[in-house]
């Protein structure tokens, strides 16, 4: 059943990291958008996903980095004393966020369901969505769900310009052509581009530097190395990039999060951890193999299109927690070391495999 609202509701949707994340709201806040079309939205982020997100239809933002100190509340707490929404869409659970809710008036007030309202956001919200053990769109999804009485599609609509599509696509025009000069154009037109971004935020994500090094060196084609601008990961990638700098493109930490999305959106396929960049392909149609050991892949993987990642979270939950994954809900994580190590070489070679083959 819908929640009634006035003709033009003001919305607000509260969520500020992380860069995957992020875009998995963009595909519920899109199917807001179509059940509401005259819905005000306002969408409370922080400067890096803004930076992905701006320019998007419909949607004003408040951009401000997460409040750390008691004077941080205290401005917040001010700049909104006077100002009301009709409905807050919870829709990030941590103590640093739930503190802000406060702040926010309205009438209505959707939050996480009890199991999933981390450190006590269900203290601040007046209604939650119901729990359902599925992916974190679907959670995403759910808010809207509540608010509207309808079903919610995911629908994605990154705001990437015709400046960033010209710049990604400058990249790999002039890669291809450095790859073979020998050969003619058509030839190099055809020539595939693997993405890699090898590297996660959290440590125990990550798989290991030489299987990946393995993987660029049997496979074809042309490697684009992507990711952050951190120590670790331009480090990393120098390394990768050394295995066959006459065929790979290091482009790790030069990209904005829009010129990340539109590269990947013109490579074949990415392999990736469990990471932001997995969503963003998602979401620019680009096929993903995905490694997962950490956590499923029903849990964070890409939406609906899981066919090609490398699953061994089963075998981890089995070996390293001693239970039977049927019986763990799936938002159970394997937090050791070695987890990842349980990914082969092969079984990503098998999925690269499968996706050129069906590109070409």
């Amino acid at each position: 059943m819908a929640i009634p609202l006035p003709p033009r509701p003001r919305i607000a949707i509260v969520r500020f990291s992380a860069l995957g994340d992020v875009v998995m709201v963009s595909a519920a806040l899109k199917a807001l958008q179509r059940a509401l079309p005259d819905a005000e939205i306002t969408w409370f982020t922080s400067p890096l996903t803004y930076s992905l997100l701006h320019r998007m239809p419909g949607v004003q933002f408040v951009v401000i980095e997460k409040p750390r100190t008691f004077s941080d509340y205290r401005a917040f707490y001010r700049r909104f004393s006077e100002r009301d929404f009709d409905v807050v869409l919870a829709m990030q659970a941590n103590l640093r966020i739930n503190l802000l809710y406060p702040a926010l008036h309205a009438p209505i007030k959707i939050g996480f369901d009890r199991t999933r309202a981390r450190e006590g956001q269900w203290l601040f919200c007046d209604q939650r969505i119901p729990f359902h053990d599925d992916h974190l769109v679907d959670s995403f999804l759910s808010f809207v769900e509540k608010l509207t009485g309808q079903a919610a599609e995911a629908i994605w609509d990154l705001p990437i310009d015709e400046v960033e599509h010209a710049w990604a696509n400058e990249q790999i025009f002039n890669f291809k052509t450095s790859l073979t000069p020998a050969l003619s154009q058509r030839a190099r037109e055809r020539r595939q581009c693997i993405a890699i971004h090898p590297h996660a935020s959290k440590a125990e994500r990550n798989w290991l530097p030489e299987r990946y090094a393995e993987v660029i060196q049997k496979s074809s084609g042309g490697i684009v190395l992507t990711g952050g601008d951190s120590l670790a990961e331009r480090t990393l990638c120098q390394q990768l990039c050394a295995i066959a700098p006459d065929r790979t493109l290091d482009l790790c930490g030069m990209t904005s999060p829009k010129q990340l999305a539109a590269l990947l959106g013109k490579v074949d396929v990415l392999i990736a951890p469990d990471t932001g960049a997995v969503h963003i392909a998602r979401a620019m149609n680009t096929p993903v193999i995905g490694l997962y050991a950490v956590a499923s892949p029903k849990l964070t993987g890409p939406y609906q299109r899981t066919e090609y990642c490398v699953d061994r979270y089963p075998e981890a939950v089995r070996k390293y927690l001693g239970k039977d994954p049927e019986q763990l809900p799936w938002n159970t994580r394997v937090h050791h070391r070695d987890a990842m190590s349980l990914i082969e070489v092969d079984d990503v070679l098998q999925q690269l495999t499968r996706v050129l083959d069906g590109a070409k």
